[in-house]
């Protein structure tokens, strides 16, 4: 007679800033979505003996598991603490499809999978609040002082706005098309965020000028999106992008992609995330044109894209 082990399963998507990175860091208002196309799934069964983490970057003892998945390590015993269950006898695999290090919430989405997936196997109820909670200590090891918008976005199935360190759903007027090309290099989000701090103390007002710029487009994105009006949501993201691009957080790999797009019809397009590395966005009129896009950017220096739409 075979015994059944218990076993359950937590998922998670990626997610998308459509506007206002970097600036969210200084108090401004910034715009993410979910990104359901990626995903990471976290299957945790009953063993005996000590956790195992079982991931792309690491399989062995929970305790072992290197720096680059630490703040994970501090996650499930931070969960399994308040669930008021021992630290054993768990085999956790984590499986995504989430590219690490290219501003689409990889640390955020595997720890909320995780977190939700401990949650079911011990047959709990999980508040939202006590779920960012937890990502929240995972994120601090990943980028430093981390602003709560990727795991907000992440745990969330619709658009939101994110100020002050929340999150509040917002009306899309109509479906929203939208491109995601990655540079095939892994972003640098805390030195990115390190660099403005500096320019900032070396030049306050140029640096604050682009911050309250990107709030302020922020601001009508959100009005535009509201009213379906996406020839401004694709001007908002242009300006947001001279910014960034003003910040220093753009780089050549990024401009290049973003010129493409552009000169194939996107309505506007710019760097999501960190930045210095990691993703564009493209913004299409339609779900024939954002194949195009997707095509054309691929065949010029994209290693993947992904099309989409949000409603």
């Amino acid at each position: 007679m075979t015994i059944q082990k218990k076993t359950a399963i937590g998922r998670a998507h990626s997610k998308i800033i459509l506007i206002g990175e970097h600036s969210v860091v200084y108090g401004k208002p910034a715009i993410a979505l979910p990104f359901p196309t990626l995903e990471v799934r976290s299957h945790v069964v009953e063993i005996s003996g000590s956790i195992v983490l079982d991931c792309h970057y690491f399989t062995g003892y929970l305790e072992e598991a290197p720096n680059m998945l630490k703040g994970m390590a501090v996650c499930i015993a931070a969960t399994l603490k308040h669930l008021q269950q021992p630290a054993e006898g768990l085999h956790i695999q984590i499986e995504s499809s989430v590219p690490i290090g290219r501003g689409l919430g990889s640390s955020a989405s595997s720890a909320i999978a995780v977190v939700r997936s401990l949650y079911r196997y011990f047959e709990q109820e999980l508040s939202k609040v006590k779920l960012l909670e937890f990502v929240h200590m995972a994120e601090t090891f990943a980028h430093g002082n981390p602003s709560g918008i990727d795991a907000a976005a992440a745990a969330s199935d619709v658009p939101i706005w994110f100020e002050q360190g929340e999150g509040f759903p917002i009306k899309i007027g109509r479906p929203l098309h939208l491109v995601v090309a990655d540079t095939g290099r892994m972003g640098e989000t805390v030195e990115a965020v390190e660099s403005i701090r500096k320019r900032r103390l070396a030049s306050p007002f140029g640096v604050q000028q682009s911050l309250d710029l990107l709030g302020d487009f922020t601001i009508q994105t959100k009005e535009a999106l509201a009213e379906g009006d996406f020839l401004l949501v694709g001007k908002m993201m242009d300006a947001a992008q001279r910014e960034l691009r003003k910040l220093g957080v753009s780089d050549a790999g990024l401009d290049q992609l973003i010129h493409i797009a552009k000169n194939s019809g996107a309505l506007g397009a710019k760097l999501t995330g960190g930045g210095k590395g990691g993703c564009i966005i493209a913004l299409a009129s339609s779900l024939e044109q954002a194949k195009v896009l997707a095509e054309e950017l691929q065949r010029n220096g994209a290693t993947q894209t992904w099309s989409y739409i949000v409603e």
